[in-house]
């Protein structure tokens, strides 16, 4: 039982380092990436498709993203999926490419781009610490019950301790990578 309590808190922390990184890659850093458009998702025949799975996103230049749309058919909904994301960009087309440039970020952009990003590290951390509260909380209702002892307590807590620090420095380590991204001029 006491395994089965570290297992899912590990799994649900890892989980959380995957959610703030997904967040942080949809911080735009003034570089063309394609992951810049991972969340935009187009009215196709009356379903939300995913932008991948409508057209191919890449890189024209360092600045400059390209989206060959699959169906002719589909390029206003595309052109309006981008647009009316909270990305801030503003696709042309070109016959059955889209190009989507990113315009250059100002050091004031940067520095409110920073607080943002910093943010949702915090945000990640938070839930690290919550997995951590409810693993903890959870052991020692085990303990309560006299299914375990209080030195499996104390070891099982240790053991969560150690999966939250971990997991709180592969964070920060994202924050770092992040952060030194947003600045590079």
């Amino acid at each position: 039982m006491i395994n089965e309590i570290k297992n899912d808190a590990k799994s649900r922390m890892e989980k959380c380092v995957e959610s703030t990184k997904t967040q942080m890659a949809k911080v735009r850093t003034g570089r063309a990436h394609p992951s810049l458009l991972d969340t935009i998702k187009v009215s196709y025949y009356g379903s939300m498709t995913p932008l991948k799975q409508v057209g191919n996103v890449s890189i024209e230049d360092a600045r400059t993203l390209s989206v060959n749309v699959f169906d002719s058919t589909m390029i206003k909904a595309v052109e309006k999926a981008i647009m009316s994301s909270d990305l801030g960009l503003n696709p042309m087309s070109a016959g059955a490419t889209i190009r989507i440039p990113l315009p250059a970020l100002t050091e004031e952009r940067r520095k409110d781009l920073i607080k943002v990003v910093r943010a949702e590290a915090e945000n990640g951390r938070i839930s690290v610490r919550n997995v951590r509260r409810d693993a903890n909380s959870d052991v020692k209702a085990l303990e309560k019950e006299k299914e375990c002892t209080e030195d499996d307590v104390r070891r099982t807590e240790d053991d969560v301790q150690k999966f939250t620090d971990a997991h709180i420095k592969q964070i920060d380590d994202i924050l770092t990578a992040k952060e030194a991204e947003l600045m590079e001029v």
